[in-house]
């Protein structure tokens, strides 16, 4: 062996041991490994909290979307599951399929451990369907010597619609890591593309404190040779997981397969920062003759950058629709409580809607709005026209709905902008989560905060508020502050441990010109997922409420500014489950 290895056990809690990888002296995290694995019986599952349209299996744990993509007819999403537990552990790859990304059948697992190059882990990758519609899956392995390296799976019988059967060809794997490189931060290969005679792929790794996207190439899809440089690479970013590599058209909304190069066509790089836990991106252009991504100067490439969603998101994937010509963003709603209340419920995680992304008129970033399917599940309708001038401190319930499982789309317009609040220099060298802990909705403002108590119980002792807050800068332009805050969220102690974060991000729009601005947040008992004018910031947010349950959950219009706000339009559906959500995953 090239590196000395040993694994050191950290105790974190009574329930779960942290194994920290020691190579040459340097001490890497990986991913934590429970030694108490509780399987809850399937009748045996907390429901209250479980959602009723977003994707997730009967009962245990789940994380990444790993390798969505459509195949004769139909959609089948592969994720990271363990099959004993309802926390991180025995990872395989669950498939289940559908026709419409509303209605999932469960299928056999695609991947699991079994051979020398993963016996000790099936962990992210993707799928690439290569020339004569023959689907490969790529994905991380831990051999036995507990490195990460690249293999590949292949359809027993492509022939078969449902693709039930995966083969892991013993000529695996496909990529090791080099004597040079880090073997416990080399993950989560990409979809790969063709492009003069080659095919590339991207690992996600880090040198030093640098994340890394190695890129590899082969001609045959099976010998791959690492480049002499990385596709692209940012200092103080840490490890990337998840790396994401895409081409999104410069005129509409119209996806492109993932192997489109040309003028018209701008890319989009995107990863998962395993130190925050937040993904990052940057919009910019794509040599495909020197294999090397220059993001544009519109944005910052790091942490303190673009997100695709600003809240509990995370190791989201794309892939192409030929069928509607589109790109969809698939993304994992993580979970938000501790490991040992995940474990007594008997389930945790669920995937966010899936979305359609497109890049936004200005070229500066993308917008996401939830698929279309989706709207087949809206049930009963209310709409609320034209409410003038909400007043501070006035409440205005949307009735007629079953406020814990909606889908509300309202538009808010502003009368005027001069009271908007001094935006603080000192701020500049905050992120928006913390400006928006320190303007929570009920600080009063100027213009804002208004928005939606979800999720809230009748006197509002608890709620999760979606919301905006206008502030003036110096140059006399306006900053607009989206917020969904889980702070107030539930009545549960604060001595239980539990991540309640003031989630917050920017939203770029000129509010001086349009005078409006549009919120869509599809509510579904513990998820609050939200969309700021037309998907331009996205925030999904984990909430456990103990009073704002099922029929007892009410949704308002609030207002807590000293301007007037009113309610242009607003629309809100009693949401439908599915008929058929992944039911039988006992395999």
């Amino acid at each position: 062996m090239d590196f000395v290895r040993k694994l050191v056990p950290v105790f974190l809690f009574a329930s779960c041991v942290l194994l920290v990888t020691i190579n040459d002296n340097r001490v890497e995290a990986s991913h934590r490994v429970y030694s108490r694995l509780q399987s809850v019986p399937a009748g045996e599952v907390k429901q209250l909290h479980r959602t009723a349209y977003h994707f997730q299996p009967p009962q245990h744990w789940i994380n990444d979307p790993n390798g969505p993509m459509y195949f004769n007819g139909l959609y089948h999403l592969f994720y990271q599951y363990n099959p004993k537990g309802s926390v991180w552990g025995n990872i395989v790859w669950a498939h289940s399929i559908s026709k419409d990304l509303i209605n999932w059948e469960a299928l056999p697992h695609a991947v699991f451990p079994s051979k020398p190059f993963d016996v000790n882990g099936t962990w992210s990758g993707s799928v690439t369907i290569l020339p004569g519609n023959r689907p490969v899956i790529l994905y991380t392995g831990l051999d036995n010597d507990k490195r990460q390296i690249q293999n590949y799976a292949v359809p027993a019988n492509v022939s078969d619609p449902y693709l039930r059967e995966w083969l892991k060809p013993d000529d695996n794997p496909l990529v090791i890591p080099s004597s040079d490189m880090n073997a416990s931060q080399f993950r989560d290969p990409t979809t790969a593309w063709w492009h003069g005679g080659h095919w590339r792929m991207l690992v996600g790794g880090k040198r030093k404190h640098r994340g890394m996207a190695w890129l590899y190439r082969s001609k045959d899809f099976k010998h791959w040779v690492k480049a002499k440089h990385a596709l692209h690479s940012a200092s103080q970013t840490g490890m990337w997981e998840c790396p994401d590599f895409f081409p999104v058209s410069l005129h509409g909304k119209n996806g492109m397969d993932t192997s489109k190069v040309g003028e018209d066509v701008k890319h989009v790089f995107k990863v998962s920062l395993d130190e925050t836990r937040y993904e990052y991106y940057t919009v910019g252009k794509y040599d495909p003759e020197g294999d090397i991504y220059l993001p544009d100067n519109t944005s910052v490439d790091g942490r303190d950058g673009l997100r695709l969603d600003y809240g509990n998101f995370y190791a989201s994937k794309t892939f192409f629709d030929p069928s509607k010509n589109r790109r969809i963003l698939w993304g994992w709603a993580n979970e938000s409580d501790t490991a040992e209340d995940d474990t007594a419920k008997g389930w945790a995680g669920v995937q966010a809607i899936p979305r359609e992304v497109w890049l936004s008129p200005d070229g500066k970033q993308v917008l996401q709005w939830p698929v279309a399917e989706l709207e087949t599940l809206r049930g009963q309708k209310v709409d609320l026209k034209s409410i003038q001038n909400i007043i501070p401190g006035k409440l205005v319930e949307v009735k007629g709905i079953t406020a814990a499982q909606a889908d509300v789309d309202v538009t808010f317009s502003l009368a005027s902008l001069d009271k908007a609040e001094e935006f603080d220099p000192n701020w500049e060298k905050l992120d928006a989560e913390s400006v928006c802990a320190l303007k929570r909705s009920h600080v009063q403002g100027g213009v804002g905060p208004f928005g939606l108590a979800t999720l809230a119980s009748q006197n509002l002792e608890e709620f999760t508020p979606v919301f905006f807050r206008v502030f003036k800068t110096k140059a006399n332009k306006h900053k607009v502050l989206m917020c969904s805050d889980a702070k107030g969220s539930t009545l549960r102690p604060f001595d239980i441990k539990q991540y309640r974060p003031s989630f917050a991000g920017y939203v770029d729009v000129d509010l001086a010109a349009e005078k409006k601005i549009s919120l869509r947040s599809l509510i579904d008992h513990s998820v609050v997922e939200s969309f700021a004018a037309g998907g331009k910031t996205c925030i999904l947010s984990r909430v456990y409420p103990t009073l704002a349950v099922n029929d007892a959950a009410h949704l308002f219009v609030f207002n807590n500014g000293t301007e007037p706000v009113s309610v242009q339009t607003l629309s809100a559906w009693s949401m439908s489950p599915p008929k058929l959500m992944n039911q039988n995953l006992d395999f």
